[in-house]
């Protein structure tokens, strides 16, 4: 099967918007897997972005961010529906889809929680990283093909091997053309490259595809800043089925959790 590749915008950013929860993908959130599909990962950040304005308030933030992938993500012009599926005083559920070429690609669904000052009880369990400054550059776009990973910057912590690795991610190219995206969703659009930093075998041919079916995203506290830290484990098991695990930083430290099922294939 062959596919036609898809008409892309121009510019330094990940999305073209054309209106009224309308899109276009640019180059730089090309897909690692396939030159024609966009990479999860910047479009989980305009979700997310989508989700922030939908129906702000100033009192709530959200905590859990919960990506089903049901399919490619088709590159070129797409729409975002955001909806409230359980709306509440102290807790909301908020929905988006992305839906492209006449099908939803992804579904995200966020819980909104309120906020209150816990500070007196706040406490940390993951671990700590070695910050930016402390890590090595690292040539993502050696070992992944596509725009998105091209769009990088990279730098990788000591212990580095496949199967675990910690790495620091930003982009200096925004989520989309207006350039007004808040920091939660701009690191948002970063998460799912934890799926390919410390890949158990090497992608591409004689090997195996090891795409992820979804991400799970917990947030204990609001992440702030450009850089996002990925302490990261995979996991593979014997019956094609696997997991990628990480602890997610920014320069403040440790601020939540990310899951990624994911279906070993032959190539």
């Amino acid at each position: 099967m062959t596919f036609a590749l898809p008409e892309l915008a121009e510019g330094d950013y990940y999305y073209e918007s054309l209106g009224g929860g309308k899109f276009r993908s640019t180059i730089h959130a090309q897909g690692a897997w396939n030159e024609h599909e966009q990479h999860m990962a910047p479009a989980s950040g305009l979700m997310a972005d989508c989700l922030e304005r939908h129906e702000p308030r100033d009192d709530v933030r959200m905590a859990r961010l919960s990506y089903e992938i049901l399919g490619l993500i088709p590159g070129g012009e797409f729409e975002v529906v955001t909806t409230t599926l359980r709306p509440g005083r102290t807790i909301e559920l908020l929905q988006a889809e992305l839906v492209a070429e006449g099908r939803v690609a992804i579904r995200a669904t966020a819980w909104r929680m309120i906020t209150s000052d816990t500070s007196a009880v706040a406490a940390v369990e993951d671990a700590a990283i070695p910050g930016p400054a402390g890590c090595s550059p690292y040539d993502g776009a050696s070992v992944w093909p596509g725009g998105y990973i091209r769009s990088l910057e990279m730098r990788v912590a000591d212990g580095h091997r496949p199967g675990s690795g910690t790495v620091w991610l930003r982009t200096r190219h925004p989520l989309t053309d207006a350039a007004d995206s808040g920091d939660m969703a701009r690191l948002m659009g970063l998460v799912d490259t934890a799926n390919g930093i410390a890949a158990r075998v090497p992608p591409g041919k004689g090997s195996y595809a090891f795409p992820n079916l979804d991400l799970q995203i917990h947030m204990y506290r609001k992440p702030a800043g450009e850089w996002l830290g990925l302490d990261n484990a995979v996991s593979f098991g014997a019956d094609g089925i696997g997991l990628t695990s990480t602890v997610l930083h920014d320069l403040s430290g440790p601020f939540g959790r990310a899951e990624q099922i994911l279906t070993l294939r032959r190539t």
